[in-house]
């Protein structure tokens, strides 16, 4: 029987809910929709499901901007539904994890409306990151630093002060330096686990803390387009004061029995730096951006693994693995250009070059069976599964990100990677609305989305669904996988080859050429078809020795 914690190993399912399955009809996913999705996720056979926000917002940023963490928004449901979510989903033995927002709240909470009213020095201020202008009549904002959706980060009230807000302005940066916040949000993460969450999410985990002094940044560190490290020099991401708070955090979840867990978006820069937020006392887990932002490349890769696995080793935390979220590009349109990927500060990936989809759909198959063949945990975002391409010409009226707006409409956004999922049908809305809906998705889907829904895939041994579902069943099966370690077999230039204990190998070619199987081995699973005993370019295979 296993004995290890199951956030060590475990495949957790992103549900963006707005894009998963609407169960009202009003074009918008919800809860009702999640529960009526239940025995897909159960069957996929992932063990948890990872909910983006679902509290009371009034949408500017789509949840990212919460007025009330203990209510859950009309539009995806009321509290008590919420909470039949969670039994149902034990009931069906998969966990359940919702979004923390701890770095700012929206500008309608009451907090945040409160302040306003108070006035400038007042009591209420204080929980926000207030400041007086720059210049003799204090019309110049407080510092030069730029808000990552565009602009400036900072916004001035009628009464003269300013307002830190590192994403849109209607999302007010909260001050971690006051201990009501501190106390607030663990009485938040109590409220929760005490309805029977099994861990939470936590967006923008590197931010939360910002230098006392709120220095400007020196020209060479403005976020323009000089990639995602440098965005990350700035003195308000990834402060060592940040441990101190999920170290509190971490007490808290211990209060509570069955393994409750944390998973830090935590863009950290560098390995060494995101090992911090998983030491013994701290987090439980950290997303792996680097593997998300390797190239398609052997070297690449295998860096990024041997140095991801290598920094968490040293604290003992398990790595978790992860090709795409809500947040990039989706990986069959990353993978599907040869030119250099380029990154930019918004998190999101600006593409370049044709695309070639197939070739892109050949590659993600392959991640796929690498990904969930490493040590550790790894995350699967809603339609990945289905092997779901970047909406790349969402016509622009349609647009809702704030990224497009704050950019000056020089940046789509990440509205590409949210699109409505595909369930059934010939026809949008693809069974992501109940039928006779009258609201169309709150984004449009592409008309030739039927051959990427459920219904299209479910049997069909060469579909992308049953790849995962095929993966998924022998990674809880087979001995060799989930938490552990690996070791790299020798292999030609371009393959990479790694085997866990007992009695596995995966096998993955990145070169331009087919390449003989190991010997004395039989195959498990594969990417592709293996012909001859030859693995073919971007195709990955499972072997058993």
């Amino acid at each position: 029987m296993k004995s290890t914690p199951w956030w060590r190993d475990a495949v957790i399912y992103q549900v963006y809910i707005r894009s998963f399955a609407d169960g009202d009809g009003d074009g918008v996913g919800d809860i009702a929709g999640i529960r009526s999705r239940l025995p897909y996720l159960k069957a996929l056979g992932v063990d948890a499901i990872w909910i983006n926000p679902w509290y009371k917002s009034p949408q500017a940023d789509h949840g990212y901007d919460v007025a009330d963490y203990r209510e859950i928004d009309p539009l995806f449901g009321t509290l008590a539904e919420a909470e039949q979510l969670i039994e149902e989903a034990h009931q069906h033995g998969l966990r359940v994890i919702p979004d923390i927002v701890p770095n700012h709240t929206s500008d309608q909470h009451a907090w945040f409306q409160a302040a306003r009213k108070a006035g400038p020095g007042s009591p209420e201020r204080g929980r926000y990151v207030f400041r007086p202008g720059r210049g003799l009549d204090g019309t110049e904002p407080p510092n030069n630093w730029v808000s990552v959706f565009g602009g400036p980060a900072w916004t001035r009230l009628p009464d003269g002060e300013w307002y830190l807000h590192l994403f849109a302005p209607q999302q007010p940066d909260l001050n971690w330096q006051h201990p009501e916040v501190h106390a607030e949000f663990e009485s938040i993460l109590r409220f929760w686990f005490s309805r029977g969450v099994d861990g939470f999410r936590i967006d923008v985990a590197h931010g939360l803390v910002k230098h006392p002094e709120l220095p400007d940044l020196p020209p060479r560190q403005q976020p323009e387009d000089d990639g995602l490290r440098q965005h990350l020099a700035h003195p308000h991401w990834d402060r060592d004061e940040v441990h101190d708070i999920f170290r509190a955090w971490r007490k808290v979840a211990d209060e509570f029995p069955g393994d409750r867990s944390f998973v830090a978006e935590a863009w950290a820069g560098t390995p060494e730096r995101l090992a911090a937020y998983v030491r013994r006392d701290g987090l439980h887990t950290a997303f792996n951006f680097d593997f998300l932002m390797a190239h398609w490349d052997p070297k690449d890769l295998r860096a990024v693994i041997d140095n991801s696995l290598a920094m968490l080793g040293v604290v003992g935390a398990p790595a978790t693995w992860v090709l795409s979220n809500h947040d990039v590009v989706r990986h069959p349109s990353r993978y599907g250009r040869r030119a250099a990927r380029r990154w930019v500060v918004n998190e999101t990936y600006r593409p370049e070059g044709p695309l070639d989809l197939e070739l892109g759909t050949r590659r993600a198959r392959a991640a796929a069976l690498l990904m969930l063949a490493l040590p550790g945990g790894a995350y699967v975002y809603q339609g990945e599964e289905l092997g779901l391409p970047e909406v790349e010409d969402l016509p622009e009226a349609v647009l809702q990100d704030p990224v497009w707006e704050r950019s000056g409409h020089t940046e789509r956004g990440r509205d590409g990677c949210r699109v409505p999922i595909p369930w059934s049908g010939s026809t949008a809305p693809f069974g992501f609305s109940p039928e006779g809906a009258s609201v169309k998705p709150w984004l449009p889907q592409p008309a030739d989305w039927a051959e990427h829904s459920v219904e299209a895939q479910v049997g069909d041994e060469t579909s992308m669904l049953e790849l995962y579902r095929a993966a998924l069943l022998l990674r809880r099966e087979h001995r060799a996988l989930g938490d552990g370690t690996l070791t790299w077999l020798e292999a030609p230039d371009g393959v990479l080859a790694l085997g866990r204990d007992p009695g596995f190998v995966c096998v993955v070619n990145i070169s331009a050429e087919a390449h003989p199987l190991p010997e004395h081995t039989s195959v498990l699973l594969s990417s592709g078809p293996v012909e001859g005993g030859l693995l073919a370019p971007d195709q990955a295979v499972w072997l058993a020795r």
